[in-house]
């Protein structure tokens, strides 16, 4: 079993994805479904994936659902809810119950865009994620590194629920810059209750121009930090295409993770994302 545990679709007739903006980012502004990725999962042995909201808009989690609902290839889908609305246990609620709704497996809020640093230590935003844990969710945090202090304070005050950091915080790739995010992770890492995705670096990185070689300190601090048992595979598609094909997003990660056991691969291929994401339900 080998699960992408990250990836995307949208449909610009549907809803604008409001978020790709610049020339670079041009190329991802058409539909991507889940009949153009079957294939490239196919061809390179991915048995199911997760798929993750990308834009704050209530109407994109139900069609999630709904294109989930009877597709054995989509093992669960991670939904958008403001966390701050004072109406969130309704809303949450009203998803519960949605077609498809047995495969809501978490929940994504996009603190990487907030203006406050500190957002998801807000009172307001931990009291939402303590609800959410109460239903069995996980949730996706999705940060760039001066975030990470706030995030760990999160995670802290929701010992009893699932978190997952979502494309290592986004730590400087291309510039080679390791520090602070390094003891930022490794200081999140001691929280048991939290994994990582192994996603998102081609896009950190030189998109016309990087190697195997320029990922490999941020993923041998992050499996020091984590262990195999904490770290899971996810492309990020489409948003990869802009730096790398599918195909090579997997070769890379078979490469890095190359030196593992059996059962260390087996974990980061799918235990870690079957566990942090409860996907045996």
């Amino acid at each position: 079993m080998r699960i992408d545990s990250h990836h995307h679709v949208w449909d610009l007739t549907v809803r604008p994805q409001d978020w790709i903006v610049g020339q670079a980012m041009q190329p991802l502004l058409r539909n991507f479904s889940l009949t153009d990725l079957r294939p490239l999962a196919a061809s390179t042995a991915i048995d199911r994936t997760v798929i993750v909201q990308t834009v704050a808009d209530p109407g994109e989690t139900p069609e999630l659902l709904q294109s989930a609902a009877d597709d054995d290839f989509v093992a669960g889908v991670v939904g958008w809810l403001d966390l701050e609305s004072p109406t969130l246990e309704m809303n949450l609620a009203a998803q519960l119950e949605l077609p498809g709704a047995q495969k809501l497996v978490g929940i994504r809020d996009l603190a990487q865009y907030k203006d406050d640093s500190s957002w998801l230590a807000r009172p307001q935003v931990i009291a939402g994620l303590q609800l959410l844990g109460q239903h069995g969710l996980t949730y996706d945090l999705l940060t760039v590194p001066p975030q990470l202090p706030a995030a760990i304070e999160a995670v802290q005050s929701c010992p009893e629920m699932l978190f997952v950091l979502d494309h290592l915080s986004k730590p400087r790739i291309a510039s080679r810059v390791m520090q602070p995010w390094a003891d930022q992770v490794r200081a999140l890492s001691k929280l048991p209750n939290v994994a990582c995705k192994v996603s998102g670096m081609f896009t950190e990185a030189e998109w016309d121009g990087w190697a195997v070689g320029d990922f490999r300190p941020y993923f041998d601090t992050l499996l020091n930090a984590f262990g195999p048992e904490r770290l899971m595979f996810g492309s990020d598609w489409p948003v990869c295409t802009l730096a790398a094909s599918y195909r090579q997003v997997i070769g890379t990660a078979e490469e890095l993770t190359s030196d593992l056991s059996a059962d260390e691969r087996e974990q980061f291929w799918a235990g870690t994302a079957t566990r942090f994401y409860r996907l045996e339900r």
